[in-house]
């Protein structure tokens, strides 16, 4: 069981790198349609997931029961990249990050209307936790210059409903590498029209630095299935904020971006309330285990 944890801790931490590299490329590829990007971002995932579910044996059978949370999923996912991406080409790549990683806290809301679930007083306060962090990172007061902000806030909304939605059409027995080729697929869809109608050639070096972004997108959704497959989300999720961690660095060596001393406040909030979470769940767990095996020794 430890050995597990720390695969899926190892996973995530790579999952994280990869994510970050994703958005370093994006940022790197310059003023490109947001449509463009999302299409390259989620082209590459798609091949690799085709030729990993041809290989398979079960091949492209889909679970006719996960059609649903399928759609829904793949349409807050792409919504959220749309907006993740937007947001990107005009905030800190800190900034962005920290924003996108706002989807654990969206998922506690969602799960209450989607999978019926029911937060505790705790969960409910360290969600207000980090609302207040974005607070700091938003800066209402600054009018317009906030829009790129709330946008990438919406963009951790999305992510966070479409999280929702994966866990419900996994817990409906459907595949993961299924999800991602649907996902991927359908973004694709949506973006093509986009790509078609309004599309602005690319220089060499922004191919490379856009298919460099689809590569980073995909081994983070490779290790991120990989991290789940060895331990539950609860129990490592919290490792997944290193890719603020990784964003920060890109943006200060290769954009000089410093973040200002309200967002870096923010960032410690945020953390901190999934932090909290994360020790908050564990103590849970083992309070739950112990519980367990104390009705069975008076059994």
């Amino acid at each position: 069981m430890k050995n597990n944890n720390l695969r899926g801790i190892l996973h995530i931490v790579l999952a994280a790198f990869s994510f970050s590299l994703m958005t370093l490329f994006l940022k790197l590829a310059g003023d490109l349609p947001t449509m463009e990007k999302a299409f390259f971002r989620n082209f590459v995932a798609l091949i690799f997931a085709i030729i990993v579910i041809a290989r398979s044996e079960d091949k492209f059978s889909i679970n006719k029961k996960s059609l649903p949370s399928l759609l829904f999923r793949c349409l807050f996912g792409t919504t959220g990249v749309i907006a993740n991406f937007w947001a990107i080409d005009r905030l800190g790549l800190a900034d962005s990050n920290m924003l996108n990683k706002m989807s654990p806290f969206f998922a506690i809301i969602m799960s209450v209307f989607i999978l019926k679930e029911k937060p505790n007083i705790i969960e409910w306060l360290l969600v207000l936790m980090a609302f207040v962090g974005v607070v700091f990172i938003v800066k209402p007061g600054m009018g317009l210059a906030s829009i790129p902000a709330l946008v990438g806030l919406f963009g951790g909304f999305c992510a966070g409903t479409a999280y929702t939605f994966l866990r419900k059409a996994t817990g409906q027995g459907e595949r993961g590498i299924i999800i991602v080729m649907c996902f991927s697929l359908f973004s694709c869809l949506v973006t093509l029209p986009f790509l078609i109608f309004r599309f602005e050639p690319m220089s060499i070096k922004q191919l490379i630095f856009m298919l460099f972004a689809g590569c980073g997108a995909m081994g983070g959704q490779v290790n991120i299935t990989a991290a789940y497959s060895y331990a539950p989300a609860k129990e490592i999720s919290v490792y997944d904020y290193a890719q603020v961690l990784f964003a920060a660095l890109w943006g200060v060596w290769i954009f000089e971006e410093i973040p200002d001393i309200l967002s870096v406040i923010g960032y410690v909030i945020i953390i901190g309330a999934g932090v909290i979470r994360w020790r908050y769940t564990l103590r849970n767990k083992d309070q739950d285990q112990k519980d367990e095996e104390q009705e069975q020794t008076n059994a």
